[in-house]
């Protein structure tokens, strides 16, 4: 009888919100993992623009409202009673992925109200969101759109006067929506920032880079985090990684990682990816 082949560790990099889930769908389907957050979550930087943001939601001030993740969704609701009303009638809730449809379920949002792409998308992202949403914008048509802004050394800290309108990240499909004659509104909900990691875990990093744990890498921003908090000698030919986008794999591949694999973002599409490994 042919011994199974050993499980590598799966090493999750979301943010720990996020990362607590898939250790336990990971541990539950038998993989050994570790959370290593590359992101860490901070509130938002101008919690009155934000207030104000969700004042002019709940009095139908927007036609749509796009939430780029579970986590710009938390931050924008806050607990249960963080928005004081219920969902508008007749505005409708984007979401780029299941994650945050899911979350926007949880936040109280009708599951009628939620536009999300198709389940056999290739991939949950902006442009699947958007073959699904286009057809609303129309001119004054209004967007307001839920995301967080990344804090790095390079980035000049927020300031009142613009931490509630501009976000960073891509604007692909804000830009789609102004083409078509809509009006894009930011509200920044939280803050990303690189973690901070003392040198044992960053000396247990470079041990992982060659050991044959794969990766989970769900943002090219973690990856550029971790090739910040590592040194520039770090044996990155020797990594693994499953990325949940192909331009997660393409930023891997340009930093010079050896085996990088992807995956659509949804759990059973990262167990099936990961079983692929294995063969």
């Amino acid at each position: 009888m042919t011994p199974a082949v050993p499980r590598p560790r799966i090493i999750v990099t979301r943010p720990a919100h996020e990362a607590a889930q898939w250790l336990a769908w990971l541990h539950a389907a038998g993989w050994p993992a570790q959370a290593w957050p590359l992101i860490d979550i901070g509130p938002a930087p101008d919690e009155a623009a934000l207030a104000q943001r969700r004042a002019e939601l709940c009095q139908g001030g927007y036609d749509a409202a796009m939430f780029v993740s579970p986590q710009a969704v938390r931050g924008f609701f806050g607990d249960d009673s963080a928005t004081g009303c219920a969902w508008p009638a007749d505005v409708r809730a984007w979401a780029p992925g299941p994650g945050t449809a899911r979350a926007l379920q949880a936040a109280g949002v009708p599951l009628q109200a939620i536009d999300a792409p198709a389940p056999d998308a290739p991939q949950f992202d902006s442009e699947a969101l958007w073959t699904q949403v286009a057809f609303q914008v129309r001119p004054g048509h209004r967007l307001l759109l839920v995301r967080g802004l990344s804090q790095t050394a390079a980035d000049a800290p927020p300031t009142p006067a613009t931490a509630g309108q501009q976000g960073h990240g891509r604007d692909w499909l804000a830009q789609r929506c102004q083409a078509q004659g809509g009006a894009v509104v930011y509200g920044v909900a939280y803050q990303r920032r690189a973690p901070v990691w003392d040198a044992a875990r960053c000396a247990q990093a470079l041990q992982a880079l060659q050991d044959g744990s794969v990766w989970l890498l769900s943002s090219s921003e973690a990856l550029a985090h971790l090739a910040a908090l590592l040194p520039a000698s770090a044996p990155w030919a020797r990594m693994r990684a499953l990325a949940t986008h192909p331009r997660i794999a393409q930023a891997a591949q340009a930093l010079g990682v050896g085996a990088v694999h992807t995956s659509r973002p949804a759990w059973p599409d990262v167990r099936r990816s990961l079983e692929e490994l294995l063969s």
